[in-house]
Formats: C-alpha cells, sequence, structure tokens
C-alpha cells in the first residue's frame, strides 16, 4: 500500500511526509478515523515509506526491495496486531494475531478498507466475542526486542487498540513510552473514546478523516464497476464509509429503498401485524444488511433534514431524494432527530448482538410512537 493508492486525503498524506522529512518522526502514533474510512490504510502506506529505500518527495518508489515486501506485507521488520476470536480450530485461550497472520495479510490485500465485521467473517470467528489478550502483549514486548533486520525502523501496527484487554493495554505501556530505538506503534483507532487514557497520554494523535464522496465514488466506478451516476448517489448514502457504499452496490440500494419506504409507511398507519412480518424477515436476513439497512435509515432522515433547513446542499438524486422531500414534509424537525436518535440506538445493540427481531420490532414501535 502507497500513499497514491489512496485517493484524496492530500494534507494528511503532507503531514505525515513533511514529519519524515524533518526528522520528526514520532515513536508512538495514534491513527484515530472511523470505520470504512482510509485510518488503516494511510496507516500502512506511511509505514511503507518509511522503511522506503528510495523515498520520493511525495510517496515511496514503490520499485526497491522493501516497498516490494511491503506490497506483500511480508517485510520482516513490519508488525500486526489486531483482534480475534477463538474458531472451530483455535480455542479462544489460544488466539493470538500471529495464529492469523496469514489469513490477515490476505485480507488486507484484498480489502485494505475492511471493517471488524468483515475481518470476523474471513478468519471464521463469528458472532464471537474478539478482543486483543493478555498474551499479545508479551507478544507485542518479545517481538520489538531485537534490532530491525532490514529496514530503517521496526513498525507494529496494532488495529483497533479499543478492543485491547486492560491487563493487555496497562502490558505494553512501558514499551509503548519507551520503546527500543528506531521502533515505531502506530495505534489504529476507530473508537477513540474507549481507549484508556494511559494509551492515549503516551501517543501522538494523527486524525484520519473519512472519505469524501469524490473518492468514494471514484473507488466504486473503477474497482467495482458502478455507473458514474450510481457510484454518486452511493457516495453520498455512505456518508464516507467505504464499506457501507460496497455492501450498498452488491446489495443493490434499491432492496434498502423499497424496505425502508414501505416500513414506514406501516409505522405511519400503526400496521402492526405488517411490522411483525416485516421485524420476522429482519431477522433473518444476515448482519451486514441489518447493519445497512440502519445506516440506509440514518441517511434518508439526514438527507430529509437537509430538505426542511437546506436543500441546496442535498447530496442524493433521484428516489431517494424524492422520498426525502416527502418524508421531510410529513415530520417535523424535532421527530426526524427523534427517530434518528432512536436509530443510533437501535444500531448500538445490533453491533452488541442483541436480537434483530426484538430490536427492530421495539424501533418500529417507537416510530409509530413518535410520528403520531
Amino acid at each position: 500500500m502507497r500513499f497514491s493508492e489512496i485517493p484524496g486525503l492530500e494534507d494528511k498524506k503532507n503531514q505525515l511526509l513533511t514529519a519524515v522529512a524533518n526528522n520528526q518522526v514520532a515513536h508512538a502514533q495514534l491513527f484515530s478515523g472511523k470505520s470504512g474510512g482510509p485510518a488503516l490504510a494511510m496507516a500502512v502506506a506511511y509505514a511503507t515509506y518509511l522503511n522506503c529505500q528510495n523515498r520520493q518527495g511525495n510517496d515511496s518508489c514503490g520499485e526497491c526491495a522493501a516497498c516490494s515486501k511491503n506490497s506483500k506485507l511480508v517485510h520482516p521488520d513490519l508488525h500486526f496486531v489486531f483482534p480475534v476470536s477463538g474458531t472451530k480450530d483455535v480455542k479462544s485461550e489460544e488466539a493470538i494475531s500471529e495464529k492469523f497472520l496469514p489469513t490477515r495479510r490476505n485480507f488486507l490485500l484484498q480489502n485494505p478498507h475492511g471493517d471488524l465485521e468483515a475481518w470476523s467473517e474471513a478468519y471464521g470467528g463469528e458472532n464471537k466475542q474478539v478482543n486483543i489478550s493478555k498474551r499479545e502483549s508479551r507478544g507485542i514486548i518479545k517481538g520489538l526486542s531485537l534490532k530491525a533486520f532490514e529496514g530503517e525502523y521496526k513498525i507494529m501496527i496494532v488495529w483497533l487498540p479499543e478492543y485491547m484487554h486492560p491487563t493487555a493495554a496497562n502490558g505494553i505501556l512501558k514499551i509503548l513510552e519507551e520503546p527500543p530505538e528506531s521502533t515505531v506503534f502506530i495505534l489504529v483507532t476507530y473508537d477513540y473514546e474507549r481507549l484508556l487514557s494511559t494509551i492515549t497520554s503516551r501517543t501522538q494523535m494523527v486524525t484520519i478523516p473519512s472519505f469524501d464522496d469524490e473518492s468514494i465514488s471514484q473507488i466504486l466506478s473503477e474497482t467495482h464497476q458502478v455507473s458514474v451516476e450510481k457510484a454518486a448517489t452511493l457516495a453520498a448514502l455512505a456518508d464516507g464509509d467505504l464499506n457501507t457504499a460496497v455492501k450498498l452496490a452488491n446489495q443493490s440500494e434499491d432492496d434498502n429503498h423499497d424496505f425502508f419506504t414501505r416500513w414506514m409507511r406501516s409505522c405511519f398507519k400503526r400496521e402492526l401485524p405488517i411490522l411483525v412480518e416485516m421485524a420476522d424477515h429482519y431477522h433473518k436476513t444476515n448482519k451486514l444488511a441489518q447493519r445497512s439497512l440502519i445506516k440506509y435509515a440514518l441517511t434518508i432522515l439526514r438527507e430529509s433534514l437537509i430538505c426542511q433547513n437546506a436543500p441546496d446542499i442535498n447530496r442524493v438524486n433521484g428516489a431517494v431524494i424524492e422520498f426525502s422531500k416527502k418524508f421531510s414534509s410529513t415530520l417535523n424537525e424535532e421527530k426526524l432527530i427523534n427517530i434518528s436518535a432512536l436509530l443510533d440506538e437501535a444500531y448500538f445493540h445490533l453491533e452488541r448482538n442483541g436480537s434483530p427481531k426484538m430490536i427492530f420490532l421495539d424501533l418500529s414501535l417507537q416510530i409509530a410512537a413518535n410520528i403520531r
């Protein structure tokens, strides 16, 4: 992964490049971004640049031996730690990053912006609680105790440190604060607020913005063969989350739109038997579809609020914008905000493995109550 492979974010790339040029590489950095954004890809591109043997002014060369190895994520001085869980082949107490490293490399090469849910599916840990265990902290200390093999820096990328067990987090504090010479920690978080203050106080914050609509549209068009017009609509619906955009492209946003309009119509009319039936259907869909629908609903609510207050900056078109206009004319601003809060809460419970049927039905009844 190189900086040139990540669309946009030129200011942030220049910030990182300038730090290297001025010999101001912090030994512990916290890349804070959002799920579906470029935070992890930026961390890998930065690591590639740090050990490039022929650095260019704006990127790694992509041709030297170090770049070649980093392009395959097999450079001996690039280490990865990430959340895992037990699987049918690995006991929970033995689940550490090292056992899943080949799978992780393949996953990253195919999906550098993949989220935790997609990663859990890739290694076979679906529906299991992931973490970075205490044993992992011992591996971090051991792995960084030696000097760099080939590169100028020994680099440790810790993906989602918010899932680090408190014992593991406390176990790496000393090496995080006083690492061996030429060692760089890059922690990539999607939920900064969940991190221990002892971790954040020892790292230099680097805020990585989400993708803008133009970047997501470009990726969808070039990588996923989505038409330019459809890509622009999906980019607006995804709101900076590339994973959501890809899911919408693969599962068809029309499915979400049709289900959402029928759902809201039933909430308006308080058609309880239909809402129960829809809850059953929702329960049978996979997790990706369940969360995708909630995100789609939040997008519609946001666009409806924009229709009421600043219609000139709506980001969608076609059937989505037409429905948003009708929806916004039916509900006032207070009700739209209240329903958005209910959707946020439902998404929170879905992420924590609550019953989709109960969550959806309870959400439907509360939306119906707010409408009335």
